[in-house]
């Protein structure tokens, strides 16, 4: 492998592309947070939330599906609510995480019982770290996040520049045309590029 190029495997891809750089994505004061729990873990992630709930009032939260319409109940301010994570709720969150539109993920998930969206969890968790947000998966991790001073100041995150990734080359896609079965470059000229060539006959 050339020097300065590293292979892209977290990709699943065998090519290489020049090593990325890092891109400054600001985080406000006011934190865009998703909550998120599944069946065995909402009562702890309720009880958590009305610990801290003087906290998270002033940020903007987010939640899926009876989670979401239980932490408003409980919590008494407004929580913008999301489909159930089987029903999409996940993937609602993570295309968030993508556009920007959350930037800190609370996710309280089982790890005793499998779930029939498990592919959903793992999409989910994997862009939270694609896109480097604050993520905390127990209680403890997010005692710990809450109460960080940074929790109530601008942050700068750093996030790895696709470009080079979103151009890379892909075997097959910018290889010539293949030929067509009895088509000859004559048949492949439209009728305008023929009309003034001499010997053209008008129709």
């Amino acid at each position: 492998m050339p020097a300065g190029r590293t292979c892209l495997r977290s990709f699943r891809t065998r090519d290489c592309a020049p090593h990325m750089g890092y891109k400054k994505i600001t985080m406000e004061p006011n934190k865009k947070i998703a909550l998120v729990a599944h069946d065995n873990m909402k009562r702890d992630l309720l009880e958590w939330a009305k610990f801290n709930r003087d906290l998270l009032a002033h940020h903007k939260v987010f939640a899926t599906g009876t989670t979401g319409a239980m932490l408003e109940r409980e919590l008494g301010f407004p929580v913008t609510k999301l489909q159930s994570g089987p029903l999409g709720g996940d993937q609602q969150i993570g295309a968030k995480i993508v556009d920007n539109e959350i930037d800190f993920l609370i996710f309280f998930w089982d790890p005793l019982e499998q779930q029939a969206h498990d592919p959903d969890v793992k999409a989910l968790l994997r862009m939270a770290v694609v896109w480097n947000i604050p993520t905390a998966c127990d209680r403890a991790t997010a005692d710990f996040i809450i109460s960080s001073p940074l929790m109530d100041k601008a942050y700068d995150r750093l996030v790895p520049d696709y470009t080079a990734y979103r151009k890379r080359k892909v075997p097959g896609v910018e290889a010539p045309a293949l030929p067509i079965a009895g088509m000859t470059e004559a048949k492949k000229r439209r009728p305008a590029d023929t009309a003034g060539a001499p010997g053209a006959v008008a129709t």
